[in-house]
């Protein structure tokens, strides 16, 4: 399929320029966009908690990542990966919910560019928005400032991946200068007191402010889109992926207690909280640095987001599933200009609307579904080789993976409409009872070539519990709206893509010649 793309993307990085990209990927989204918001509405000090929580949860996603784009290590990240494993259909559906994810993610991102560049100009975080009045709520805030910043981005993203490679990390490490500044300054103005009530809004808040705060960890996903272009994905891919994630939790970790410390948790900021905690204990003149540095951060975050982004559409555009239009590979500068400019127009559209709140908690849903579904996929790879697995044992796996699934919602639902704890044990027993047969009762089918996630099926068996007890902590309208995309996702797939893929063509194709052939 590399073949519709008519030129080779170029392989030039290495495991430095993965994990830098890591960094800059996902350090900068989270921490600077929600961090004040759930803190002050869901939960309180206990918020370094829900970093905890969402990284445990990442974690487990990037060694699913890693072992896939190790063995397939194609453009289209996890499309490739679960096209592999669970075929067309749910491929194409977890790619409608990827790019959604990268649409809304960069849109955030957009936003609150312009709501530190505000508080770095000495304005109020929505004075460079445009109010009208006549808009619905939510919707009203138009944000001309997020367009410049995504058509900047989207030409240093179509020049050259290397080169935005090099800017990334040149940035990544100003960056990390930054939040050191702001981890030792914050912490001289430390009150302890202020960590108290430590969990105000009860374990609850903790896990609900974990599912929006999930978006803090979002991007390194795009890393694994970029195999294709890695020199030695064997080895680069884990070292990348593993190592700047472990980096990210830590530092998220680290400036939560800082913020938590320098001010009572009610008077946190929503839109900057670190820029107005520091001139509220005084240091009005560092407001500056940490808007800079929250700047540097989203700028690297947009770009990382632009060049996976354009890849994931670059793959799913081979298979034919859209127009092979958006796979067109740039002779000179070896990059999918097309998809990246394509994907980014689209999160100007949104941007230029759409408010935060509404952006980060869709994002979340499509995030932790499609994490899921890569853990299932990974499962499905290990224990499943047709023409090898006897039925016996494809029954058993099937089985497995139906209570690992059915277990975990089970334990969603019942955490967020129960206050209970009998039907968290059984849920959870079943999970660990199904996990526990598919470890002792299932061979596995196949072992990685050169890398694997350990403890398989335990690792991928709890990502997807954890991700489905996440899912299950989001609002109601945030499903809605989830639901009517995947809707027009599945009428879009029966009525177009399933008829136009790749593979479809070839196989009518292959029946028309046999048929000519015994003419």
């Amino acid at each position: 399929m590399k073949a519709q793309s008519q030129h080779e993307m170029k392989k030039s990085l290495t495991w430095w320029d993965l994990m830098w990209f890591g960094i800059g990927a996902v350090i900068g989204a989270g921490i600077f966009v929600l961090t004040g918001l759930e803190t002050k509405k869901h939960a309180g000090p206990a918020v370094v908690l829900s970093y905890v929580v969402s990284g445990v949860s990442a974690m487990l996603s990037v060694f699913c990542y890693t072992e896939f784009a190790v063995e397939i290590p194609a453009a289209g990240g996890s499309f490739a990966y679960l096209r592999v494993e669970l075929g067309d259909f749910v491929a194409f559906i977890a790619a409608g919910n990827i790019l959604l994810e990268y649409v809304i993610g960069g849109a955030a991102v957009a936003r609150s560019w312009t709501s530190y560049f505000a508080t770095l100009c000495n304005h109020h975080p929505n004075d460079f928005r445009i109010h009208v009045s006549s808009f619905p709520d939510d919707y009203n805030q138009l944000d001309p400032i997020a367009i410049v910043v995504i058509i900047a981005i989207c030409t240093l993203a179509v020049v050259s991946t290397k080169g935005s490679s090099r800017f990334n990390y040149i940035a990544s490490i100003f960056h990390v200068a930054i939040i050191l500044f702001i981890v030792i300054a914050g912490l001289t103005k430390a009150n302890p007191k202020n960590f108290t009530p430590f969990a105000p809004y009860g374990p609850r808040g903790i896990f609900v402010a974990s599912a929006v705060l999930f978006f803090a960890y979002v991007g390194f996903d795009a890393v694994s889109t970029m195999a294709e272009e890695t020199k030695n994905p064997a080895k680069d891919i884990p070292i990348g992926l593993v190592g700047s994630m472990v980096i990210t939790t830590l530092a998220y970790c680290i400036l939560a207690v800082t913020l938590c410390l320098m001010q009572p948790y009610q008077q946190i900021d929503e839109d900057a909280p670190f820029s107005v905690a520091f001139e509220a204990v005084g240091w009005g003149w560092a407001k500056y640095i940490v808007a800079a540095g929250a700047i540097k951060g989203m700028t690297t975050v947009l770009l990382v987001s632009a060049v996976g982004q354009a890849r994931y559409l670059t793959h799913i555009a081979r298979t034919h599933m859209i127009s092979p239009w958006f796979a067109k590979v740039h002779e000179r500068t070896g990059t999918p200009v097309n998809a990246t400019a394509t994907m980014l127009a689209a999160t100007a559209i949104i941007a230029f609307f759409t408010s935060l709140g509404i952006l980060s908690n869709l994002l979340s849903i499509s995030t932790l579904f499609i994490f899921m579904l890569v853990a299932v996929g990974l499962i499905v790879r290990r224990y499943y080789v047709s023409g090898e697995t006897t039925p016996s044992d494809r029954n058993k796996l099937i089985i497995c993976i139906v209570l690992i699934l059915g277990s975990s919602i089970a334990t969603a639902v019942y955490w967020g409409s129960s206050d209970g704890w009998i039907g968290l044990v059984v849920s959870n027993s079943i999970w660990f009872l199904s996990t526990l047969a598919l470890w002792l009762g299932v061979p596995q089918a196949k072992k990685p070539r050169v890398w694997g996630v350990p403890l398989v099926p335990w690792v991928p068996s709890l990502s997807i519990a954890i991700n489905l007890f996440l899912l299950g902590s989001i609002d109601k309208a945030s499903f809605e709206r989830f639901g009517i995309w995947t809707g027009i996702l599945l009428v879009y797939y029966f009525l177009i893509g399933l008829h136009a893929s790749y593979d479809s063509v070839m196989e009518s194709k292959t029946v028309a010649g046999e048929v000519n052939s015994s003419l």
